[in-house]
């Protein structure tokens, strides 16, 4: 029985075609499954992020709602100061000592609540600037979230249609969002800005 060269060939092609198709399947399983890993800790660390913002941002809104009382005691301390001032000189002198003592009361509860608002503007600062420093790590993030779910995504289609160019294509968004997402988990300063407005 004669063998045809050609089918020797092609049965070697195939094979060889086999082999390439099960490598790269292998690589886009690995891959996906050390990508879904990745993004499950930069989740919990990002769901921990976003549960300091919230605190942060009650934080600011409390220490501001507590400066307006502040500053409504102070107006109605400085209020009473001014009028026991207008009543006392309609006085009689010897009643003077008793406003005296009712107007330095007055002022200094008014100074004193003037310190206290003081303190609450900047507790309200740092609770604004802790929440833009959480906010710039939840950025991060986001972004790696968006460049591997397009990754996986990629990877699919990879496996699909057994191309391997499109498995080094994947490489792309892989690389920024590991970058983005390890930059969130050890405090990188690596942020494109222009990107994350763009997106928000």
């Amino acid at each position: 029985m004669d063998i045809d060269p050609r089918e020797i060939i092609s049965t070697d092609d195939v094979e060889k075609a086999d082999r390439s198709s099960a490598r790269l399947n292998t690589l886009v399983a690995i891959t996906v499954s050390v990508l879904a890993t990745f993004m499950g800790i930069c989740k919990v660390k990002d769901d921990n992020i976003v549960q300091a913002m919230q605190q942060a941002q009650a934080d600011k809104l409390d220490h501001w709602n507590f400066y307006q009382a502040r500053n409504i005691r102070q107006d109605v301390a400085e209020a009473s100061a001014l009028q026991l001032r207008l009543a006392k000189a309609a006085a009689p002198a010897q009643q003077a000592a008793a406003y005296d003592d009712a107007i330095a009361k007055n002022d200094a509860k008014a100074a004193g609540e003037a310190q206290k608002k003081r303190e609450l503007q900047l507790q309200a600062a740092n609770d604004q600037t802790t929440y833009d420093r959480l906010n710039y790590r939840d950025d991060q993030f986001d972004l790696s979230d968006a460049a591997l779910a397009i990754a996986i995504a990629l990877l699919a289609v990879t496996a699909l249609t057994k191309l391997w160019w499109m498995y080094w294509v994947s490489w792309v968004p892989i690389s920024f969002g590991v970058l983005m997402g390890l930059s969130g988990l050890f405090g990188w300063a690596v942020h494109p800005d222009t990107l994350s407005r763009l997106l928000s």
